[in-house]
């Protein structure tokens, strides 16, 4: 493949094409005067690759990802889970990143979440979603967890209390 390129500084392509061709277009512009100045009919070069280009094309937007992670967030949560751990599980997004996005996008939480205070430290608290979740953060036995909120009683050290949504 060859070029006709203007002879300046700029080296603009005019024209691509096989070399008789573009011969023949050279000669029957000039002769009609349409053509001037300096050009020069050169073999094209291939562009060389770019590999740095191309592998950053290839990353995701990290914003459309939100949009899309957020999106089937906000799906799920209209069909009614109101959960961290049933959206994660029914989106296929990490807990924590589903925790953060509603934390980002002002999703309401629904149902309760359980919260243990150290006793005597007030400033020491531990919420979770579930009786599950903070039986494991206290590693009890969920049995304990419900007998110690409907008694008032203490497990590991830590009054346990159920708190309505508001």
């Amino acid at each position: 493949m060859y070029a006709i390129k203007t002879f300046d500084e700029e080296h603009r392509v005019l024209a691509t094409g096989d070399e008789p061709e573009l011969h023949r277009m050279l000669l029957e512009r000039r002769q009609h005067g349409k053509w001037q100045f300096p050009v020069v009919i050169e073999k094209e070069k291939a562009k060389p690759w770019d590999d740095v280009a191309y592998l950053a094309s290839m990353k995701p937007d990290p914003l459309a990802t939100e949009k899309e992670q957020i999106r089937a967030i906000r799906h799920d949560y209209h069909k009614g889970i109101h959960t961290i751990r049933q959206l994660s599980e029914s989106t296929g997004i990490f807990r924590n990143r589903v925790s953060f996005l509603m934390h980002k996008y002002s999703l309401r939480l629904g149902s309760d979440y359980w919260r243990a205070e150290k006793e005597g430290h007030p400033d020491s608290i531990i919420t979770s979603q579930t009786a599950h979740e903070l039986a494991d953060k206290l590693c009890a036995n969920v049995d304990l967890i419900n007998n110690a909120r409907e008694t008032n009683d203490t497990v590991c050290g830590y009054y346990i209390s159920k708190v309505p949504r508001i």
